[in-house]
């Protein structure tokens, strides 16, 4: 009886070892599938560690119908995986790992432990008990004549057959930790990869350099029509942040198109202008314009010296005009960092090219999750969801694929 049990288990290779292969293989493993993770660096769960360093910001708390919308273009494809894998089951699951969750004053959704070690070790430790075998060092390079998966692995050339394949090998942002694009070549139907959330450059002067690494905290950033709130930081090379982050899409896609393009800075967004004027006009006396806008609106020096960088050196001396100034400050963006230090990548497999299970209609029984798919978002949670999202909608796809006996 025992044999035969076994000889019934489907087998399933999930290629890449991120938070996209991870759970997609404990979902497997839980239905009772044989679960072989390909993984090419030397460990698993590399970016996801990565981005703890900044707390490991798992999802957001906002309501599910704003949250879908921070999809943009892809947001009507990503909104049934979300609502069947939402914001409260990653934060549940992250608690089911003995990873207890909190939510910030920004809505965001972070561990208690602010890091994604602990979380990743009793993660990985799941998977073991759940019998996952982990390949590290086995690198993906595409399918053999007869569909076999093919890897380079210290012992030579591997291939496998598992009934049902995931792959989940990131898109092409930070190449280093693994997630390269190199799979592009073997899928056929992949929109070009393209930075996102990134940094954009700006032509500082020196002075304003000498400000890096120093945020503008509670600022409003406006593109066009779209005005967010949050952080922006200053880098020798422009400008980063979650602020910048949010408008990196409009803004990457109108540089692209025509070569430069101008954000609008409101250092004091929950102040109107005549609020500011009334406080600007209180007595500036003897006092340096850059003291007096200390006194009078607390805005920090790479506040003030961001003014001069926009308005110029010599800042208007009217209390409404400087008023105005405050409340609009433009900055021209002339170009943007590259892949290798975006936090994560546009473009993908088209999602054209899966179906609804987001198998491949080009090869079935093969199924893409995470980060490879062509869809993009901000920070603020909505990364990882998707990933985790996206993950389990192939998981169960995969399930269903090998129910119907099509292995």
């Amino acid at each position: 009886m025992a044999h035969s049990v076994r000889s019934a288990q489907k087998t399933v290779a999930v290629v890449g070892g991120g938070p996209a292969g991870l759970f997609a293989a404990e979902r497997l493993a839980v239905a009772g599938c044989a679960v072989t993770v390909w993984e090419r660096m030397p460990s698993v769960g590399r970016k996801f560690l990565m981005a703890g360093r900044g707390g490991l910001n798992l999802t957001h708390s906002e309501g599910f119908e704003a949250f879908a919308g921070r999809y943009g273009a892809a947001a009507d494809w990503a909104r049934p995986m979300l609502a069947a894998f939402p914001p409260g089951e990653l934060a549940a699951w992250a608690e089911g790992l003995g990873q207890p969750t909190f939510v910030g004053s920004s809505g965001r959704v972070f561990p208690k432990a602010m890091k994604a070690s602990p979380l990743l070790r009793a993660w990985l430790a799941r998977l073991a008990g759940l019998g996952v075998a982990v390949r590290t060092r086995s690198a993906w390079l595409g399918w053999a004549d007869d569909g076999a998966l093919r890897f380079a692995t210290p012992d030579g050339e591997a291939v496998a057959r598992p009934d049902a394949t995931v792959l989940a090998l990131g898109g092409a942002s930070w190449p280093k930790l693994g997630s390269d694009g190199a799979w592009a070549g073997w899928i056929g139907d992949v929109a070009p990869f393209r930075p996102a959330n990134m940094g954009f450059d700006v032509a500082w002067s020196p002075v304003m350099q000498g400000f890096a690494g120093q945020p503008l905290k509670g600022i409003a950033l406006t593109f066009g029509e779209r005005s967010v709130r949050g952080e922006a930081m200053v880098a020798r090379y422009g400008l980063e942040g979650g602020a910048v982050y949010a408008l990196s899409a409009p803004l990457r896609d109108a540089i692209d198109a025509d070569g430069s393009a101008t954000v609008s800075f409101d250092l004091r967004p929950d102040m109107s202008a005549g609020a500011l004027t009334a406080r600007l006009g209180q007595g500036r006396g003897a006092q340096s314009l850059s003291n007096h806008l200390r006194k009078a609106l607390k805005l920090s020096p790479v506040e003030t010296n961001l003014l001069r960088e926009a308005h110029g050196k010599d800042l208007p001396a009217q209390p409404a005009a400087l008023a105005q100034a405050i409340k609009a400050a433009p900055v021209r963006l002339t170009g943007m960092q590259g892949l290798a230090r975006a936090i994560s990548s546009a473009g993908g497999v088209r999602l054209g090219a899966v179906d609804e299970r987001l198998m491949l209609r080009a090869r079935p029984g093969v199924f893409v999750a995470g980060e490879m798919l062509d869809w993009e978002a901000p920070t603020g949670g909505y990364l990882l969801q998707a990933t985790f999202a996206t993950a389990a909608r192939a998981a169960e796809g995969v399930l269903a694929w090998t129910a119907r006996g099509r292995a």
